[in-house]
């Protein structure tokens, strides 16, 4: 019920307000498996997908967003677990294979999984070198991936906001990667580090971002 309220009521009056910049969405397959890789800048990067995709979108989100104690964490668990967003503990090897597991699954169901290349929120504004999560994803479903650079979400909600602004934002879908040529090699670790690498080098490209080639240490975000 609460992604009903969001597409049919949220959404369209959140657009109205920022009306955002929108290039390249007839990329992104309308039915069918497929995986959204996008930049990661700001908290509300995971709202504004939703707000302009018109198919249901899931994430993955921090666990610490379903732990939460008393009305403040049962709403918090609400919230995520009713927009179809999966609980990630960083740091975990299990509980990531965990995460990819259930990704798997909703592309399985021809569903559409959106998972951040960078794994956690840039700081600097930059683009960093992508973890290998999701080359797996994309090895082990075989679903298509879409690449997106997100373009001013730092600005309307910095890193240590607490409230969004109303700023300038654009959101660009490049074409779909495919990586059947890569069929079977999913346990290679330079097959993975290739894919991502070419995942995040179309980021660069939508987003026009300065790359950096190190990872965004997660712990500081």
């Amino acid at each position: 019920m609460l992604y009903t309220v969001m597409k049919r009521v949220v959404a369209p009056t959140a657009r109205l307000v920022y009306r955002p910049s929108v290039e390249g969405l007839e990329n992104l397959p309308a039915t069918g498996p497929v995986i959204l890789a996008p930049n990661h800048l700001s908290f509300i990067d995971s709202v504004v997908i939703p707000m302009v995709v018109p198919r249901r979108v899931s994430f993955l989100a921090k666990a610490e967003y379903f732990d939460g104690k008393g009305v403040k964490g049962a709403l918090s668990r609400y919230f995520f677990g009713s927009l179809g967003h999966v609980p990630v503990r960083r740091g975990a090897g299990r509980a990531a294979r965990a995460s990819l597991d259930t990704a798997r699954a909703v592309l399985d169901a021809g569903g559409a999984f959106a998972i951040y290349p960078e794994g956690t929120r840039s700081l600097d504004g930059r683009l960093h070198r992508g973890r290998t999560g999701v080359a797996r994803l994309a090895l082990e479903s075989g679903a298509p991936v879409v690449p997106v650079g997100l373009v001013g979400t730092d600005e309307v909600q910095p890193v240590d906001a607490r409230l969004p602004r109303v700023r300038p934002v654009t959101i660009r879908f490049g074409e779909p990667l495919r990586f059947e040529r890569y069929a079977g090699l999913q346990d290679s670790l330079p097959v993975l580090r290739a894919v991502t690498d070419e995942i995040v080098y179309r980021i660069l490209e939508l987003s026009g971002q300065e790359y950096v080639d190190r990872y965004q240490n997660t712990a500081a975000a």
